[in-house]
């Protein structure tokens, strides 16, 4: 297996798994519920990660406005500030007005958006070396600031496309879901 099949792979794991073990088990009008009445909901979870994929590949790897911006009408997101949703703390005033189906669409598109990217004519075996210019792609394609977030700009800045990737784009989607899985299974709804 090549590097770019990997990515391609380990990326698709993401959505795949969140597919097979909570949507497909999860009813999606529990998706708001905060598990033993506190914690993080599904549907956080599922927009944070999925915002910060969206923001990780198609903003600071490929330069280009989030897929957000087609989205943010149908999700119930828009006039909200563009740094909602980023934090690892649930924003219960933006899970209230997310639209589920909206959301998984958006979910669906940035996956889709991603798997673009990764199989794409890029050279990953050059590219991933690169250092993007990801805080001002930030502020300037997404209106993500760093006056409001500055721990997000201070960890993705620097960072090379190896690390957008592995990280934000790849291996943060997995730790949610891991996450997401704990709170199908804490609601009793585990399969097994």
């Amino acid at each position: 297996m090549d590097l770019r099949d990997w990515m391609i792979s380990d990326h698709a794991g993401v959505l795949g798994r969140f597919e097979q073990a909570i949507a497909a088990h999860v009813p999606r009008d529990r998706w708001t519920e905060q598990a033993d009445d506190g914690g993080t909901s599904i549907a956080a979870l599922l927009y944070h990660l999925t915002r910060h994929q969206d923001l990780a590949i198609t903003v600071a790897v490929s330069g280009r406005t989030p897929v957000l911006a087609r989205h943010a009408d149908a999700l119930g997101v828009a006039g909200l500030s563009s740094s909602a949703g980023l934090s690892e703390t649930e924003d219960r005033t933006l899970t209230a007005r997310l639209d589920l189906t909206a959301l998984q669409a958006y979910a669906a598109a940035v996956h889709a958006s991603t798997q673009d990217v990764l199989a794409g004519p890029t050279d990953w075996s050059t590219a991933l070396d690169e250092t993007p210019a990801t805080g001002e792609r930030l502020e300037t394609l997404a209106g993500v600031l760093a006056a409001d977030v500055p721990w997000l700009h201070a960890m993705w800045g620097g960072k090379s496309v190896a690390w957008l990737v592995q990280w934000p784009g790849i291996g943060h989607g997995h730790a949610h879901v891991g996450e997401a899985t704990s709170i199908r299974n804490r609601m009793g709804l585990s399969p097994f």
